[in-house]
C-alpha cells in the first residue's frame, strides 16, 4: 500500500483484513506516476497482494498461475471478472513476493485480460517491490517488518549468463578427467581458508572435486571472444562478495555461509539448476581466485 501511495496517489483506499472479493485496495482517479507521469492510469484501479512464505517462489509456479482450479490465479480471476461485469474495475495491479520473469509476466497478463476483460493489468514481483522500496528509502524504515534485504538474497541472473555461456561451449572445451595442478596458488588458497574460517574438510571437497576444472574456466573467461560473459562474471562476483562480507556474522562458520549462498542461487534459477555441477565449479572458482571471500591483503588492511 505504501508503494501504491507513491505511484498512484494518497487516495489509495485500503480494505480491512477478510474476504476482499478480489481486492485489497483501490484507487479512483488519475495516477500521479504510474506507469509514467506522461501516460498515467485512469479510472478505477484495483490492487491485490498475494504473499508466499516460499523464499524461491515464482509467478510461474503452477500452484500460483497454473490452470488448475485450485491455483491462486484460477481462484482470483472469477472475482476480478465479477468486478469488471459490475463496472467496478478498469485497471488491475497484482503484487506478490515472487520472482517474475518476462515470459511469465506476458503469459499471466494475457490470461487475466482474456478471462476478465480488464484492459490494463500490471504485475509486481519481488524485484519490482525491492526496486520501489530502495527508490523510496523511508519505506524500509516505516515498515518495520519489511525484509527486502534478507541475508544472501542475491540475484542469480549474472551467474546464470556465465553458466549458460560455458554450457553452450562445453562440446569444444576439454574438461580434465583426473586431478591436476592449477596455475593458481595452493599456498594462498590455504591461507585464504584460514582467514575466512573455511574448514579443511570443505577445502578438500573443493580441491578434490572441482580444482581440476578451474583452469578451463580461467581460460574461457580470459578469451577475448567471451568479453560479455566475463563482464557478467565480474558483476556476479562483486554482488556475491558484498553479500558474503555483509552477512558473515549471520552464520556459525564460513562453510555454511558459502553453501547457503550457493544453494540459494541454484534454487532461484532454472539454468543453474540444470547445470548444478558447472554452477559449483564456477562458484568455487570465484572463491579460489579470491573474487569472493576475504583476502590476505584485505585482512592486513583491516588490521591496520
Amino acid at each position: 500500500m505504501s508503494i501504491c501511495h507513491e505511484i498512484l496517489g494518497s487516495g489509495v483506499q485500503e480494505f480491512a483484513t477478510g474476504p476482499d472479493g478480489g481486492r485489497d485496495a483501490k484507487f479512483v482517479g488519475t495516477a500521479q506516476a504510474f506507469p509514467s507521469t506522461a501516460s498515467p492510469l485512469q479510472g478505477t484501479t484495483i490492487i491485490q497482494a498475494k504473499h508466499t512464505i516460499d523464499a524461491v517462489g515464482k509467478f510461474s509456479d503452477l500452484d500460483f498461475s497454473g490452470t488448475a482450479k485450485t491455483s491462486t490465479l484460477s481462484e482470483e480471476i472469477p472475482r476480478v471478472a465479477k468486478l469488471r461485469s459490475q463496472s467496478k474495475i478498469d485497471n488491475y495491479l497484482l503484487f506478490s513476493n515472487r520472482r517474475l520473469g518476462a515470459l511469465a509476466n506476458e503469459s499471466i497478463i494475457g490470461r487475466i485480460r482474456q478471462e476478465t476483460d480488464v484492459p490494463t493489468v500490471h504485475l509486481f514481483g519481488v524485484e519490482a517491490i525491492e526496486r520501489y522500496v530502495k527508490r523510496y528509502p523511508y519505506l524500509s524504515h516505516a515498515i518495520s517488518a519489511f525484509e527486502y534485504d534478507l541475508p544472501l538474497r542475491a540475484s542469480p541472473d549474472d551467474l546464470a549468463e556465465v553458466i549458460t555461456a560455458i554450457a553452450k561451449a562445453q562440446p569444444e572445451l576439454e574438461w580434465p578427467k583426473s586431478s591436476s595442478t592449477s596455475s593458481l596458488d595452493r599456498v594462498a588458497f590455504k591461507k585464504k581458508n584460514e582467514l575466512n574460517g573455511l574448514s579443511e574438510e570443505y577445502a578438500r571437497l573443493i580441491t578434490r572435486n572441482y580444482l581440476k576444472h578451474f583452469t578451463v574456466v580461467e581460460k574461457f573467461l580470459a578469451d577475448p571472444l567471451n568479453t560479455q560473459t566475463y563482464s557478467s562474471y565480474r558483476d556476479a562476483a562483486d554482488e556475491f562478495a558484498s553479500k558474503l562480507a555483509a552477512h558473515r556474522q549471520d552464520f556459525d562458520n564460513y562453510d555454511k555461509l558459502l553453501d547457503h549462498l550457493l544453494s540459494l542461487l541454484i534454487e532461484r534459477d532454472g539454468d543453474l539448476r540444470s547445470h548444478k555441477r558447472l554452477t559449483r565449479i564456477v562458484f568455487y572458482f570465484m572463491y579460489w581466485t579470491c573474487d569472493i571471500g576475504t583476502t590476505e591483503e584485505e585482512a592486513h588492511a583491516a588490521a591496520d
